[in-house]
């Protein structure tokens, strides 16, 4: 019997977590998202073309594999909808080779509703929401009241809906929150809706499938499965910089139920790392950079966000969170991006300890959004050279090998590949 090898982010989301699944690809038969929703953008390039993934594995463009939408992952209809026909335009007829599990969760119009009315009712203490539904989405779930894709084919699904519209809305009037005037992706509500209840019969032309029994069947007949994560693991529901963090659990235990299988089912678990950090939104961010070098940072990594399109703060790469991580997941591998965004940098720095309160640590603290933490950092000569070109690892300027030598020293795990490229084929394994 085969295993599951996962791939996820470690830091607070895009980390390149779509282009590596993509490059992997090759390798496994079976390609599966288990947690998240549209509030992901995995974005893929090759060929001279760019796309960006939200609810759809990235194993998609290669059509002799098998994706699947798995039960942890929560499915937006209509854009779920606009994915389908964005891969179209693009030659892909994703009906071929994407499976949806019967139990993945519905956001509802009226969920992304709601996700605006707690944004505006939280004030300044707004958690940075993308506003996409997922939070209420979530939390209807595990209030035992959701609706899940397999319910769309019960012939009392329309009147089901009705009657959890009818309860966000009575929350939104306790929230003093407005109906009227209230747009979704610029769309009156009420021409949402309607289009929305029309996607619904895009679902209907896909596989809809017991994911769990197909993943473990596909495990018993040794076909090579990846599970891929969204968001990163500092963004975890419950080991996460809470509560500036997302709904799901991001880290290696959120693949066990968000696709249904046993933990012993788990083999490699490969982390991503940007050589730097960048965070979206509020909450905490030790090595966050202020100046010109966090500005260069931005303008260099392209660090905009992929779905939201807000400019990520960035910062230098942070030991005692990426540390904390790899224990979380239990990473066996790492994968290192965006060197190249430093090529031209004279020094790169890496936070190896907090100090709090005078006292230096390598452990996150519990109020980690209500300490000062003061980064405690270690300077490396750059590389200055650029990256372009370079097709072995063995031939990386010996500074940056220096750089990443000293990343698996402190994490205490190795690095199987770095990313110096957006594109798919500049990617060196080691």
């Amino acid at each position: 019997m085969s295993k599951v090898d996962v791939l996820l982010g470690l830091q607070w989301g895009d980390e390149g977590k779509g282009k590596v699944v993509d490059v992997l690809t090759p390798q496994y038969d079976v390609i599966a998202r288990f947690q998240g929703g549209p509030n992901a953008g995995h974005t893929l390039e090759f060929n001279g073309i760019k796309h960006v993934l939200r609810t759809i594995p990235s194993g998609i463009f290669h059509k002799d594999k098998i994706n699947v939408i798995g039960n942890g992952v929560l499915i937006e209809p209509r854009i779920f909808r606009q994915e389908i026909e964005a891969l179209r335009e693009k030659g892909v007829d994703a009906t071929q080779n994407l499976y949806i599990s019967k139990k993945a969760h519905l956001i509802l119009p009226s969920h992304r509703m709601l996700d605006a009315a707690n944004e505006m009712a939280k004030g300044n203490a707004k958690i940075g929401s993308t506003l996409k539904g997922i939070g209420p989405a979530y939390t209807d779930k595990i209030a035992r009241s959701g609706l899940r894709v397999g319910d769309i084919m019960a012939v009392d699904f329309k009147e089901r809906y009705e009657l959890l519209k009818v309860q966000h809305l009575q929350t939104a009037h306790t929230l003093r929150f407005a109906l009227e005037g209230f747009s979704i992706d610029g769309l009156p509500f009420e021409q949402y809706e309607r289009e929305w209840l029309d996607a619904i019969e895009s679902l209907k032309a896909f596989r809809l499938i017991n994911s769990e029994y197909f993943i473990n069947t596909c495990l018993a007949e040794g076909k090579r499965v990846l599970a891929e994560g969204a968001q990163g693991s500092m963004l975890d529901i419950d080991f996460g910089s809470y509560p500036f963090v997302t709904s799901s659990s991001t880290i290696t235990a959120g693949v066990c139920s968000g696709l249904g299988i046993a933990p012993s089912a788990i083999g490699r678990v490969m982390g991503i790392t940007k050589a730097y950090c960048t965070r979206v939104g509020a909450g905490p961010f030790p090595t966050e950079l202020f100046d010109e070098t966090g500005r260069r940072l931005c303008e260099l990594g392209h660090e905009f966000g992929s779905v939201t399109g807000r400019p990520r703060r960035c910062g230098w790469i942070d030991i005692p969170a990426l540390r904390y991580a790899c224990m979380l997941d239990g990473v066996t591998d790492l994968f290192v991006t965006k060197p190249d965004v430093m090529d031209d940098f004279d020094e790169v720095k890496m936070c190896t300890t907090y100090e709090i309160n005078g006292e230096q640590t390598g452990e996150l603290p519990f109020e980690f959004n209500n300490v000062h933490i003061t980064p405690v950092l270690r300077s490396y000569e750059g590389w200055k050279h650029p990256l372009a070109g370079i097709t072995s690892y063995d031939d990386l300027p010996e500074n940056l090998k220096a750089y990443l030598a000293a990343i698996e020293q402190e994490t205490g795990v190795h690095i199987m590949a770095v990313s110096i490229s957006p594109d798919r084929k500049d990617v060196l394994f080691k």
